[in-house]
This record gives C-alpha cells, structure tokens and sequence, in this order.
C-alpha cells in the first residue's frame, strides 16, 4: 500500500445512496462539516480531505439496524436501508503516527452521523511509518514460549478462582496448589486489580513465594500474568513490583487504561504484556456497529501487548465458533513482516475443545486458558491440569477424545464432568 495513506474499511448502511453515505463520513472525518465553510478550498481538499477508494454494494434491508438515521428528504415510499463495504482513504499526514489521533479520525465522531443506520470499522492499513512510534510486542509468541519453557504444544492456563475475595495468603494456597500441578500460566481475573482487602503488594508476594518454592521442587516455574491496572502514574510503579519480586509477566485492561497507556507501559516493561480486552463486547457485540477485531488487534499489537484475547471455541459468550477461528489468525498473521501477538483462548474452556480448536486453527501458539475446566476438574486440580495438556495430545497425534481417554483418567474424568 501507499505510504502516505491511512485505509480504514467500513461497513455501513444507510438510508442514503452508498456514495452519498461515504462522501459524508469523507468529509466529517477531514476537511468538511455539515455546510461549506469559508476557507475549506479546493486546494484543502484536495490535499487533506479523505478520499473514497472503493464501494462495494452488499443487500437491502427493510428496517434501519441502529436508531436515530435521517431519512432522505422528500421521499414518500418506505424507507430502505442500504448495505455496503468502503474503504476510505485519509491523508497520514493529517494524522502521523499516533494511535490517539488515528482513532479520532477512523473511530471518531462518525458513528452517530444521522446519514447512517449502520456503521463499523473492519479493517485498517497502515504505513510502516507508525512503527517508528511505537515498538509492537516485546515477547511475542517466542519469547512467551522461552520464559515459560514450553514448546511445541500450546501454553496451558488457569484464572484463579474465585476471581475475586481470596485474601493474599488464600491467594497463595491456590497458587501453590496449581505450580506444584505443572500449570504453565495463571492470570489475574480482570476485576482483581489492587483492592484495598488485598493490595496488589501483598498479592505479588504470596504468589511468587509460592511459584518459587515450587519452582525448587518441580524445576518449572510457572508464568503469573498480575493484573497491574490502574492509572497511568500506577503502571511503572505496579510492573516494578512484579519484576523486582521475579514475576515474569504482567496483564492490563486494554480498554481501561486505554491504547496510550499500553504504549506508555510497553516503553519501559521488562516483562511480556498479557492484554485483556474486557469492555471488548460494548465495542463489538452489535454487528451493524463498533469495530472488528481485525482492526482492533492492530491497534493493541502496535501499541505493544504480547498475548491478546480472542475467546475460544463454543465460549460462554455471544461469539461464534467462526468469529473466534477468524481472531485468533487474525493475531497469527505477521503485522508489518513480523510482528506477532499470542492469541489467549478463554471463556469456559476445558480439555475437550483442543480437537476441534486445532482441527479449526492448525496451530499450537497459543495460550489455552481454563479456569473452571481446570478448577472444577472432579478429581483435583492437578488433574486439571493434565486432561487439558491430554486434550492437546490427543489433537496433535490425531486421536479422537474417546479412544485417548480410555488410557489417560483424567481426560476420561473432564470429559464426564464437561461434556454433558
């Protein structure tokens, strides 16, 4: 692509023709307003304004999807909403490399415009130039791997449960509990931040005793992503405390301290970024608004996270088994000819979704975390554990869950607990 563009594609739909629709967010989105203004020349727009590069006519539809669009003037016969995906085109140098201001303009004041009916961000390209401000994933996928000395197999992982309430050392009981079962990760639950019950200080201390102490008798030392979100002034402070305690990850909110913050963390973070993107489903959740995750994963890999969350397969959420397949090769796919971000499958997992997950996605570089399907295993914790790395064996050696579960018991016993 051009160098000296930003190509942002939406889908839309309006009440309006597609181009009219689209020359409206051109302008609202650069030089224009609502009525021409003195000054807004030729020239101006010519250089600054954004540009319609393609429209692609999809169906119609007889009902508006969001409320709140203008009909056009004039027109007496029942309305109808017209589909359409385009790509715009806006100048880099009204923006340069700045996520901030880059939101402004793709994400901005655009989704309430009355033109439209329906209007979602899908996709984003962008100059190399960006990466000149921002350093992308520290860790990545390899660096991840080396620090929790696993390979060739996916990184197997666990929520601590109950997510919220256990002081610190009850925090350490779970922990010990999970280091000494042979987990490779565990991670903050993202409403655990630093409560005044149990400060993140004191939590960061019960665990890494724990991991430590494990890690002498198991030689495996388990990766503990602390949840260090808060206020920008928090975040150096919180990731120190972890790195001078021996942690050897960190997780945020994505959403919460927002893409700034990530990239402020990023600059100066020794440890790899486990981005949570809760608040994700406000974003989302409305197909006919928002923002894919195609574009927001590029977003989040450049300001700097290492994992990313895309939920798993047949999740306790709204998203389809599909949505999720397109996610997590969305983080696989090399951003700028490198960079990758690790995919943190999640959300009512357990060890009998790793065959259809590998049959779906051909992949182990991920991180599959079961919280409850580890957790709530009727045999322990430790065994948990192992049904969810059997899981993955049975997936990678092409044997069906059953005929793998008649030789390994704590399969055969998280298949009669989950499966029902």
């Amino acid at each position: 692509m051009r160098q000296d563009q930003i190509l942002a594609t939406y889908l839309i739909e309006t009440p309006d023709s597609l181009e009219h629709a689209a020359q409206v967010l051109a302008g609202e989105q650069s030089t224009g307003t609502f009525v021409q203004v003195p000054g807004e020349t030729d020239e101006i727009k010519e250089k600054y304004g954004a540009k319609i590069l393609a429209i692609k006519e999809l169906e119609s539809v007889s009902s508006p999807s969001l409320p709140g669009a203008k009909l056009p003037h004039g027109e007496n016969r029942p309305p109808v909403f017209r589909r359409g995906e385009i790509t715009v085109a806006f100048p880099y140098h009204n923006i340069g490399p700045s996520i901030p201001n880059l939101l402004a303009t793709v994400a901005g004041n655009l989704f309430e415009l009355r033109e439209f009916s329906g209007l979602r961000l899908m996709d984003l390209e962008l100059p190399e130039s960006f990466m000149e401000m921002y350093l992308g994933p520290q860790f990545g996928i390899q660096g991840t791997r080396q620090l929790a000395g696993v390979h060739q197999r996916p990184i197997i992982g666990t929520i601590i449960k109950p997510n919220i309430g256990l002081a610190p050392d009850e925090l350490g009981t779970v922990v010990k509990e999970l280091a000494l079962a042979g987990v490779d990760f565990i991670k903050d639950d993202e409403i655990n931040g630093n409560p005044p019950y149990a400060p993140l200080k004191e939590r960061i201390h019960a665990v890494m005793q724990e991991i430590e102490r494990a890690a002498d008798r198991t030689g495996k030392k388990a990766m503990y992503a602390f949840n260090i979100t808060g206020d920008i002034d928090e975040l150096r402070r919180n990731h120190d405390m972890v790195q001078q305690a021996g942690g050897t990850c960190v997780m945020v909110s994505i959403n919460s301290i927002g893409l700034a913050g990530v990239a402020y963390l990023r600059k100066y973070s020794q440890l790899p970024i486990h981005g949570h993107r809760n608040q994700w489903g406000a974003m989302t959740r409305c197909p006919a608004l928002g923002m894919e995750f195609t574009a927001y994963q590029k977003l989040c890999r450049m300001a700097g996270v290492d994992h990313l969350h895309t939920n798993g397969l047949n999740n306790k959420f709204f998203e389809s088994n599909e949505s999720v397949v397109k996610s997590i090769n969305d983080c696989l796919t090399p951003l700028f000819g490198g960079l990758q971000v690790m995919p943190v499958l999640s959300s009512g997992q357990w060890a009998g979704q790793a065959v259809e997950t590998y049959r779906q996605i051909q992949s182990t570089d991920v991180i599959h975390i079961a919280g409850g399907g580890i957790m709530a295993h009727p045999d322990g914790v430790s065994a948990g554990v192992k049904s969810m790395i059997q899981g993955w064996e049975a997936a990678l050696t092409n044997v069906s869950l059953e005929e793998y579960a008649r030789t390994h018991v704590e399969l055969k016993g998280a298949m009669e607990k989950f499966s029902k």
